[in-house]
């Protein structure tokens, strides 16, 4: 019964989302600017978080300043919800046009020799089109993308038939290990992009990090993989140039991975992703209850 259920449910949902996607883009996006409204003003939707996450990760920025910010994220976020629905009925010319990748011959050149890549990312940007990177690749090469089950079945499903359209693996986060070494052992060369700014669960904190004025848990998973398969680290700095359209950088995060010492590379990490914060705040993830964890401090009362 909660299969037949579950199928029922997702079917309308796809259908749905569907039909919403064949929407131009510019009409979305009056419907998101009534939303805004609607959101942020009448539901105040997650407005304590975003709150207390913007004003302690700025402290040296004005109430004012982060009202600005606050309210200009909103504005993003509901954009990207729309821009996630669009997705589905894009053609792949008008994903590249999109979402433009400046340097991905340097990303080929790497794979083309033989070796595997991972690709450090954050919840900053639209990080739901950069699943469309497999369209600039040539050759047999395998694109993975690490993801966190949602406890909606239904929409799960959804957004991960969305992520798939153009290529991509997904790959649950508790099967990366498997999946990284049954392609490594087959001589398969892959490419693996880790959405690593995630909380940790107070029972698997290895490691902390300094990120955005807080002493905060940090996934370290990412790093292992990379350091323990010798692979390429790369991380991708994005920037939103205006409303539709971004553009998306590789980084090269070291010269060996092997060479690096422990959590290394994920210091590298959330520095380079706080840089890329900093330079246009509003287009972070701020709704996220990303530093819940008991035992994460704010710099300033931290005793040096």
């Amino acid at each position: 019964m909660q299969k037949t259920e579950h199928k029922i449910w997702y079917g309308l949902l796809k259908g749905i989302w569907s039909l919403l996607s064949y929407i131009p883009l510019p009409i979305m996006y009056g419907f998101s600017d009534i939303s805004f409204h609607i959101l942020y003003y009448l539901a105040r939707y997650r407005r304590r978080i975003t709150r207390k996450n913007l004003t302690e990760s700025f402290p040296e920025k004005s109430r004012q300043e982060i009202t600005g910010i606050e309210k200009r994220f909103y504005r993003f976020f509901i954009d990207l919800m729309f821009e996630m629905c669009k997705m589905a009925s894009f053609s792949e010319q008008e994903m590249r046009r999109r979402m433009h990748f400046t340097n991905p011959e340097e990303v080929q050149q790497v794979l083309d020799k033989g070796q595997s890549i991972s690709v450090f990312i954050g919840h900053y940007g639209n990080w739901e089109w950069i699943s469309s990177f497999p369209v600039h690749l040539s050759g047999q090469i395998v694109a993975g993308q690490i993801y966190h089950h949602l406890h909606n079945r239904v929409v799960n499903r959804l957004l991960l038939h969305n992520r798939s359209q153009w290529g991509a693996v997904n790959v649950e986060m508790n099967e990366t290990f498997r999946w990284i070494h049954k392609h490594f052992d087959e001589g398969q060369v892959t490419i693996t992009g880790y959405i690593a700014d995630q909380a940790t669960k107070r029972s698997n904190t290895q490691h902390y990090v300094h990120f955005l004025n807080h002493r905060t848990t940090a996934l370290t998973g990412a790093e292992k993989i990379t350091r323990k398969y010798c692979f390429d680290a790369y991380y991708l700095d994005i920037e939103r140039k205006r409303r539709g359209y971004y553009e998306a950088r590789f980084v090269r995060m070291h010269d060996a991975s092997q060479a690096l010492s422990d959590f290394e590379l994920t210091d590298k990490y959330f520095a380079l992703l706080e840089q890329t914060i900093r330079r246009h705040p509003e287009c972070y993830l701020w709704t996220h209850n990303r530093f819940k964890h008991p035992s994460t401090k704010l710099l300033q009362d931290i005793k040096i």
